[in-house]
């Protein structure tokens, strides 16, 4: 598909041809490329509170975030201040800080059932973490992980990964060997059924991976009965449920998706918002099953940066504005009203679309279907959504360069810029006929 940009596109465009030369295909992960949506990737300049700038100047509304973490916007002053103070003292220490308690002291408040957390440096390793303490508690070596679920790019779990793959039309990744997967099992997302069939044949399962709401085959949400069934049937298996918020982590409330989802995780992995912007990542649980790690247990993890004192700053004023600002019904109404807008557009254009939503997180799927899982979503028409996420770009709107990928919201959203969403989608659903 041939994609004609009508904006000025001149700098991101060189730049792109410059980092060919040092960089393995000019960025630093491959969604960044723009693969699946062609055209010429954009170079981003700088951020402010809802907007953000790309090399030629052009502004946008900021819908993708980072990816989550800038969940109050980009240059709070607060979680500038404390980063500012911080760097002041010091960048990094390989040494244990206060704020290092404080911070793991706030998380493991809003989330019950988690007595004791340690931090990495990403969600892949906190995920490769909790995979390594799952078998050192149980004692076995299988795992479950869902299609579609992604749980970064360690070698157990890279297996029908969800959208960084699906965007590049990838099966799986070279360089993970056999024996790495060997004893990792693939579950259908809301398909109990797929779960107790590996649990009846095979008695060395350790863990179940989820993402309690699956953000990495657009947005897809768990029915009632199949995240409450799945947590009783690996409670009476002996099996730990680990739940990856890594991306819905204080997105839908103060704590976890798996709260309000009536559910409680064995093991829970964190990151993106509490290092407000920073390289952070988390893994915590009751205390019988954090004792296993060293220095308390047989489980070795260790990282010079883990802990950094510039990301703990982050995590803990983003937390405190969280805190302050209460934004979840903010943002279950302005959801609400991007989806009323998405289906709208679609309906009068005659486009099948269908719309998910949970908190602060919301995906367009171009498909007739509900869509529950990564099968589902992997027949939604990606070329119309090119068009569609082209519409966006030249109207203002940044969101993702996938359709596999959710659209997040932060606190500093307002009227306007809601206004300015709906008009720009208005533009794109037209252009995406």
């Amino acid at each position: 598909m041939t994609i004609r940009i009508k904006m000025k596109n001149i700098r991101s465009k060189e730049l792109f041809e410059k980092g060919q030369k040092h960089l393995v295909g000019a960025v630093n992960s491959p969604v960044r490329a723009f693969n699946s949506v062609g055209g010429n990737p954009l170079f981003m300049e700088k951020a402010h509170g809802s907007k953000i700038y790309d090399v030629d100047g052009n502004e946008y509304i900021d819908l993708v975030l980072s990816y989550g973490p800038m969940i109050i916007g980009h240059g709070n002053n607060k979680v500038i201040e404390a980063v500012q103070k911080q760097v002041s003292k010091g960048f990094t220490f390989g040494a244990s800080t206060e704020n290092e308690i404080r911070l793991a002291e706030m998380i493991c408040n809003a989330f019950p059932g988690m007595d004791k957390v340690r931090f990495v440096n990403s969600g892949t390793e906190a995920i490769l973490s909790a995979i390594r303490l799952a078998r050192a508690y149980t004692g076995k070596n299988h795992i479950v992980k869902f299609a579609g679920c992604y749980h970064g790019h360690s070698d157990a779990l890279l297996v029908a990964a969800g959208s960084g793959l699906a965007t590049l039309s990838i099966p799986g990744s070279a360089g993970v060997p056999a024996d790495a997967v060997k004893n990792t099992l693939i579950a259908e997302y809301n398909n109990i059924d797929s779960v107790k069939k590996h649990i009846a044949e095979c008695d060395d399962i350790a863990a179940v991976f989820i993402e309690p709401i699956a953000g990495n085959m657009g947005v897809v949400i768990p029915s009632n009965e199949f995240i409450s069934e799945l947590r009783e049937i690996t409670k009476q298996a002996g099996i730990l449920l680990v739940v990856d918020e890594v991306m819905t982590g204080f997105r839908s409330k103060f704590g976890g998706a798996q709260d309000l989802l009536g559910i409680k995780a064995d093991i829970t992995c964190l990151g993106k918002v509490v290092g407000g912007g920073f390289p952070v990542g988390a893994y915590g649980a009751r205390n019988e099953i954090m004792e296993m790690v060293a220095p308390l247990g047989a489980m070795y993890q260790a990282g010079t940066l883990s802990g950094n004192p510039v990301a703990m700053a982050a995590g803990i004023s983003t937390l405190e504005e969280l805190e302050t600002q209460k934004p979840y019904d903010k943002f279950n109404k302005q959801a609400e009203t991007i989806e009323k807008a998405l289906l709208a557009a679609a309906a009068e254009n005659g486009i099948d679309l269908a719309v998910n939503r949970f908190g602060s997180m919301i995906n367009p799927f171009f498909t007739a279907k509900t869509v529950t899982n990564f099968t589902e979503a992997q027949e939604c028409d990606t070329e119309r959504f090119t068009k569609f996420f082209w519409g966006l770009i030249e109207n203002g709107v940044y969101i993702p360069p996938s359709q596999f990928e959710a659209w997040f919201l932060c606190s500093v959203l307002t009227d306007r810029d809601i206004n300015k969403i709906i008009d720009a989608i208005n533009v794109a659903m037209k252009m995406a006929k």
